[in-house]
């Protein structure tokens, strides 16, 4: 039985590799993630075949950030493929170009507020303004929801803080970085479990590498499954 509250990210090299490794997993999934890395490997191909052939609920994660008329244009050609959400970068300008964009489809518009693979030492690499990672989060998140986005981004560890923002009411979290316990943490940095995000008022969770690396990766997706069951 799966439960949608459980994304699996197919970051996998192509659409050919996507397609097996949702075909093995079978039906104790039933949403997946798409990113920026299998673009190039018939991504979008592999997410109108999941959609229209499996039945599968698709998260294009592209990340967008452009000018406004751009990003607009963008998710107006995504929006097409009656998918259910994307993210684009939480900067107001692109968050409202991307709900022009998206018309009056139900695609979901979520907002990164700070990427989950980034700590304060690369935030000063990046020239971002001092200050605690998540009150940065917090701010971002803030400008993000008020420019209309649908959902926001954020790490399980700031999950809780975003869902007790005022204007994150009726509004989606979606929580990658999110790792079962005694799973390698990988290139995450601020991580927790499956059923602490939920705990702490995530909507989804995305889960990649413990499930695509894992010798059975239904059964590591059932695991998930079970834990968010018991949550």
């Amino acid at each position: 039985m799966s439960d949608d509250r459980l994304i699996v990210a197919l970051d996998v090299p192509n659409a050919i590799a996507g397609l097996e490794l949702a075909g093995q997993i079978g039906d104790a999934v039933s949403f997946y993630k798409i990113g920026l890395g299998m673009l190039t490997g018939g991504g979008l191909a592999l997410a109108n075949e999941l959609k229209d052939e499996h039945g599968k609920r698709i998260f294009l994660d592209m990340k967008l950030f452009d000018i406004g008329a751009t990003v607009e244009a963008a998710v107006r050609g995504l929006a097409q493929f009656d998918l259910d959400f994307l993210t684009v970068h939480g900067d107001p300008h692109v968050v409202r170009a991307a709900q022009e964009g998206k018309g009056g489809t139900g695609l979901k518009i979520l907002a990164v507020t700070i990427l989950t693979s980034l700590d304060r030492d690369d935030l000063d690499a990046g020239l971002i303004k001092p200050g605690d990672v998540r009150d940065i989060v917090l701010e971002r998140a803030v400008y993000a929801l008020r420019a209309g986005a649908d959902g926001l981004i954020a790490s399980p560890q700031e999950a809780a803080l975003i869902r007790a923002l005022p204007e994150a009411k009726g509004k989606l979290i979606v929580t990658p970085g999110v790792r079962p316990a005694g799973a390698d943490l990988g290139d995450q940095k601020r991580v927790t479990t499956p059923a602490q995000a939920i705990a702490n008022g995530a909507d989804h969770v995305v889960v990649g590498r413990p499930v695509w690396t894992a010798t059975d990766p239904r059964a590591a997706a059932e695991a998930i499954v079970a834990e968010l069951a018991a949550t």
